[in-house]
């Protein structure tokens, strides 16, 4: 039985695709570069907010001080947007809600920086909701490597075994196994069933009312 449960927050908490979206599209007009259609940020993100300034900028454009500089005027840009469209994917605070009357803790860990996972979580969620958040910070590697669910696991004084990683990408599953723990694929985000298919997730669920039952 599952004590304790770790959640992806983008993607499996929250849809907020389109704000992030929005936001790099916004800070690639501003230097006249082109844009993306929304779905190609689902590819773009996952890999904390270096990586999508990378990804979105051209290849040519892709050295180290510039995605640098690009990443800031995300981070200005998406300071002000982050809760322009994003919302909980539909079942998500029902599910949370049963796990809490189970008595289990919850944790969220995430590899967007720790400042906007703070705040969505106080914002959306309540001050206080989760048991345990942690975004990409200085000191903790980011996924897939397993130091935020070390960390995390320590904080609670959870055992691994007693705990399931819930994640939408092949980041998420492949933390859960670097950390020695059941993973369940939240079929419902960013990147499908098929990728977490592959990635090997223990359990697969299309909705959080079918994770819950689950």
């Amino acid at each position: 039985m599952f004590r304790c449960y770790i959640f992806d927050l983008d993607g499996t908490l929250i849809d907020s695709l389109e704000d992030l979206a929005d936001a790099s599209n916004w800070v690639l007009r501003q230097s006249g570069l082109p844009t993306h259609p929304t779905d190609a940020y689902r590819y773009f993100v996952g890999d904390g907010a270096y990586k999508l300034a990378e990804r979105m900028l051209p290849e040519n454009m892709r050295e180290s001080g510039v995605v640098a500089d690009y990443k800031a005027r995300f981070d200005q840009r998406y300071n002000g947007h982050y809760l322009d469209k994003t919302r909980p994917y539909p079942g998500i605070l029902e599910l949370l809600d049963h796990l809490r009357g189970q008595g289990a803790r919850l944790a969220v860990l995430s590899n967007k920086p720790d400042v906007f996972v703070q705040k969505l979580c106080a914002q959306i969620f309540g001050e206080g909701f989760f048991d345990a958040v942690c975004g990409q910070r200085d000191g903790i590697a980011k996924k897939p490597a397993p130091d935020g669910v070390f960390a995390i696991l320590k904080e609670l004084a959870a055992k691994p075994e007693e705990t399931l990683f819930i994640g939408d990408s092949n980041v998420d599953i492949q933390t859960a196994r670097n950390a020695g723990l059941q993973s369940a694929g939240a079929c419902w985000g960013f990147r499908g069933r098929e990728e977490l298919e592959k990635a090997g997730a223990c359990f697969l669920a299309d909705s959080p009312a079918e994770l819950e039952r689950l």
